[in-house]
Formats: C-alpha cells, structure tokens, sequence
C-alpha cells in the first residue's frame, strides 16, 4: 500500500470514528464536568472561555485530573469495543471492521479531552469534520499515542502558546504543506501497520463471538492506557515551562525524523524555517532592550540587583 493510500486509509477511518455517537467531544460540557469540582466558579468560567491553563489551574492538578481520566477511559473502552455492531445510520467504509472503528473512536475521544484539559482551543467550533486542519491535528495526537517518531515534536510546535503568533504570520498553504501533511502521511505509514495487524487479531476472533468480543476488549485496554499517557505526558510538558528555545530544538528534531519532507518541499520549508528565525531575532532584540531597561533601573536604585537578575532570567527563559 502506498504512502498516500494510507494517509487516504486513516483519514477515513478518523473521519467515519467522528461519526460514531459520543466521539466527538463539547469542549464546555467536557471542561464543566472535570473541573467543577476541583475549582471555584470564577475559574471554571476562565477555563471555560481561555482553557484551564491560562486561567492559572495548577498544571500539576490538571496532569491529576488526566491521570485519573485516563484510567477511566481506559475501563470504559472495553465494554465499547466488547459492543456488537455500531449505532445505525452510521456512514461507514465497508472495509473498516467495526472493532477497529471502535478501537479509534475511544482513542480520538480520550485525545480531544486531554488536548482540552491541557488548553488545547476548540476543535470544531464552525468546523465539520472534513476540515483538514482538525483531520491533521487529530491524527498527529493518534500519532503520539502511537508513539510514531517526530509526532511529538509536531504536537509541540501546533500547541505551544508561544509558537502560537509565529505559525500565524505563516502563509497556511506553506504551514500545511510543512508541518501537518509530513507528519500526517508519517503517521499514516506507521499506523496503518498497527491497523492491518489489529484488524488480523481480532478478524480471527469472529469464530467465537463470546470470546472474540472478550479479545477485542483485551486488545482495546492493553493498548488504550499507554496511549492515553503518551499524549498526557506530552501534553503536559507544553503546559508547563515550554519555552521558545523548546519550540527551535522541536522545529530541528522534526525535520530530522520526519524523513517524508521530500526535495519539493525543500523551498516551503526553508520559507517556514526563515520566518520563524525572523520573529525569533526580532524577539532577541526586544528581550535585550527590556533587560537593558531594567539594568537602568538598577542603577538608578529603582530596584534590586536581585529583582533585575529575577526580570533578566524570565525574560531569558520567555
């Protein structure tokens, strides 16, 4: 099977895993439901409109909160993938077995919580599911969850807050064409392995139905906690103290395990590469001109060497 075969194969299954009831996530029913007990309502109502991390919920309860979801997950996804057939009126592809289908569709809703509960902005808003930006970013985190090598990095680099007005000055042809499509026919490749033999194992244990559903089951929690702590502890880290030198040390692990970037794309990568140096040399320049303000104020005794040397490091560390 071709590279671009696969990339089509996921593609569908993802968009047809959307259709399932109950995979698709509400961003503010989801956010309600996890941390209304866990915070006040003034800061449930700041998760709600900023995300739970720029409304200043400790990072640490939120990695909790994951956790613990994940193992709920977890124990759910075997009574979904023991479920025989699929809710009715379902637009499926004849050639997805419908534990496979299952199997993602728990995967793509435990990513979508975790993304959210780590400030991911919403996914659908006025989106559908055919949007290519939403299929891209929903099959990178399948990607993490895998462990497919380089998907780290792009998840890095699309959710990093401080990534966030760099990529946006990008043009979005060269932006897709760059970070999401490389990645994506990546995942694709390494996935759609994963895929054939899953869909082998549990073909096999149609002859028994009782049993094979117990199979299917099995292979759904065996795979599903692991995953989802993949992505939780990925997630977390650009939580925490991602910083900008974070962000360039992805972009170069990226380029380097993201073997796909062929000779065509050279150019759009290297226009990429270049506006990110550019914003990234005029935020040097803005840094060294805050940090000289500060010196001044120094020496003027207005502060403390101490409180300079404190300004100077988060300034550094931004």
């Amino acid at each position: 099977m071709s590279k671009h075969e696969n990339t089509n194969s996921l593609e569908t299954i993802v968009v047809n895993a959307l259709k399932v009831p109950g995979v698709k996530v509400n961003r503010q029913e989801f956010l309600t439901q996890i941390l209304a007990s866990k915070v006040s309502s003034s800061e449930l109502l700041s998760a709600l409109d900023k995300g739970p991390v720029d409304a200043g919920i400790s990072v640490t309860l939120l990695n909790k909160l994951a956790k613990s979801h994940i193992e709920k997950r977890t124990l759910q996804s075997t009574g979904i993938s023991f479920a025989t057939g699929i809710p009715g009126g379902i637009a499926m592809a004849a050639t997805i077995p419908a534990d496979t289908l299952q199997f993602f569709g728990v995967a793509l809703r435990l990513a979508q919580e975790l993304a959210y509960l780590f400030g991911h902005e919403d996914l659908w808003g006025a989106q559908g599911i055919n949007s290519d930006r939403v299929k891209s970013e929903l099959i990178i985190f399948l990607g993490v969850m895998f462990g497919v090598g380089g998907a780290n990095s792009a998840l890095k680099i699309i959710s990093a807050k401080v990534a966030q007005q760099t990529l946006k000055k990008l043009p979005q042809r060269a932006l897709m064409k760059t970070i999401y499509y490389p990645i994506v026919k990546k995942v694709a490749t390494t996935i759609g392995v994963k895929v054939t033999k899953k869909t082998f194992a549990q073909g096999l244990s149609k002859a028994i139905p009782v049993l094979g559903g117990v199979i299917s089951g099995g292979i759904t929690y065996a795979s599903m906690k692991p995953m989802g702590n993949r992505l939780r502890d990925e997630l977390c880290k650009v939580a925490s103290n991602y910083s900008e030198k974070d962000f360039v040390n992805d972009m170069e692990i990226f380029k380097k395990e993201v073997i796909d970037i062929g000779p065509g794309e050279e150019t759009e990568w290297a226009e990429v590469i270049s506006a990110i140096q550019e914003e990234r040399a005029k935020k040097i320049g803005s840094v060294a001109d805050e940090i000289l303000k500060f010196k001044n104020l120094v020496d003027l005794g207005v502060i403390t060497d101490e409180e300079f040397q404190k300004k100077k490091n988060e300034l550094l560390n931004m």
